[in-house]
């Protein structure tokens, strides 16, 4: 049996979803925090974030999913099973912006507040300049400037670091949420092939969300002129139409290509194109 670690919070939404759409069901009901995870094999508890890695480092949790700042600022020693690139966001050093010349900080000791001690006392330690580190327990931009000089915090767009008047100066770290199982588990056979086999399917999710399978009909005279543009995974599907009136092509394709892509394979000769969601994609 796989114990498996679910995260509340901000990444909780992102995950759920995730499972879901990849066929597995969560049925949280009555019992709050620990939810029916359909998938044998499995058992599954809500917890924070935070408490997830600790328990994974420990070994009382099999496997789990965290976000990457959070393995990185409590230092634990886990395989990374597979990035979602769910919740990405950046690790930075922002400041009063009157605090700021040319993108730099003052030579000169800082306050300096965060929730991420580790993190923040590295960078802290690079600097030089012997700033003091504050912990913050929530809402750290609004310690500056009264309370520090500057804040290490995750920020997705730093459009919350801008609205309190802070300007970014530095990227300290880049994290995701992720999937992690501890070393003991990711070294147990039986229980690694559970872990792969969910990974699987999660990456199967990803994928599919990250294409759109795209089929069209094209004459016998423009058909190598098509494959040619076809950004296929490895090689489009290619079938005769009946009555041998040219031929019926089927591919996957990056959604961020598409625009460009359908006008492209217009000029090549390609007509009566269907564009369809996909939801898993396993090579």
């Amino acid at each position: 049996m796989v114990r498996i670690g679910l995260p509340k919070g901000r990444i909780w939404a992102g995950v759920s979803q995730l499972l879901r759409d990849a066929g597995i069901g969560l049925d949280v009901g009555a019992r709050e925090y620990r939810p029916a995870f359909a998938l044998d094999g499995f058992e599954a508890k809500i917890q924070k974030p935070q408490n997830i890695i600790e328990m994974l480092h420990s070994g009382t949790r099999d496997a789990g999913f965290a976000g990457a700042d959070w393995v990185m600022e409590l230092g634990a020693d886990l395989v990374e099973l597979l990035d979602t690139g769910l919740d990405g966001v950046r690790l930075v050093a922002a400041a009063p912006e009157a605090l700021v010349t040319e993108g730099r900080l003052p030579s000169r000791p800082l306050v300096v507040a965060s929730e991420y001690e580790r993190l923040s006392s590295d960078w802290i330690a690079r600097r030089g300049q012997g700033d003091r580190f504050v912990r913050s327990y929530g809402a750290t931009e609004v310690f500056p400037p009264e309370d520090a000089d500057v804040v290490v915090d995750i920020t997705a767009s730093g459009a919350t670091l801008a609205a309190n008047g802070l300007a970014i100066v530095e990227t300290l770290a880049t994290s995701s949420t992720r999937l992690y199982a501890s070393r003991a588990a990711a070294d147990d056979p039986s229980k690694r092939e559970l872990l792969d086999h969910l990974a699987v399917l999660l990456r199967s999710v990803l994928d599919a969300r990250r294409r759109v399978m795209l089929e069209l009909n094209v004459g016998r005279e423009c058909l190598a002129a098509v494959i040619a543009e076809l950004p296929a995974m490895r090689h489009p599907t290619v079938a005769e139409l009946h009555g041998g009136h040219g031929y019926a092509v089927k591919a996957a394709v990056p959604k961020p290509e598409l625009a460009a892509l359908i006008g492209r394979l217009k000029a090549a000769g390609g007509s009566d194109i269907v564009v369809t969601e996909m939801r898993q994609v396993v090579p």
